[in-house]
């Protein structure tokens, strides 16, 4: 009466398995730096945009402001079971041109290296600080809340 059974063995071995993997880490590569090997391919004060591009390939994204840069970027995501992801790699290989339109530096930066690199920058001019409503309301032919409350 003390015996298990060897359905219940491969039972018990199934869910094991099961408990085991859920709780194991899942990685995912997003983006694409170059390798080293290819950014010595670069030469600085000879390459341009188009050659860049031909070398190591488009980049992920390119400077908003100037467009003097291009930026290659990748990183690597973990995940526990139902725990949020988390980012435990990162590289950036920011190239910049000169105003010659040649390569004039190559830089590469990981999440250790603290540096932020912004390569989103959404700014909206709010035009002082004039309130929502009082703008809507004077541009009401001229209705300014202060003759409204006298």
């Amino acid at each position: 009466m003390g015996t298990i059974t060897s359905g219940a063995r491969g039972l018990a071995l199934v869910v094991a398995t099961i408990a085991l993997t859920a709780c194991s880490a899942q990685y995912r590569d997003h983006g694409y730096t170059p390798p080293p090997e290819d950014l010595a391919q670069i030469e600085v004060g000879q390459d341009t945009r188009e050659t860049v591009r031909e070398t190591i390939g488009a980049p992920t994204t390119e400077a908003m402001i100037d467009e003097r840069s291009y930026y290659y970027v990748s990183s690597r995501m973990r995940q526990f079971a139902w725990r949020a992801p988390e980012e435990v790699a990162r590289e950036v290989v920011a190239i910049s041109f000169g105003p010659s339109g040649t390569v004039s530096n190559v830089e590469r930066y990981g999440l250790e290296d603290g540096i932020v690199v912004p390569l989103e920058r959404r700014v909206t001019d709010s035009g002082g600080n004039v309130g929502f409503i009082r703008q809507l309301l004077s541009r009401l032919g001229g209705f300014s809340p202060e003759t409204f409350l006298d």
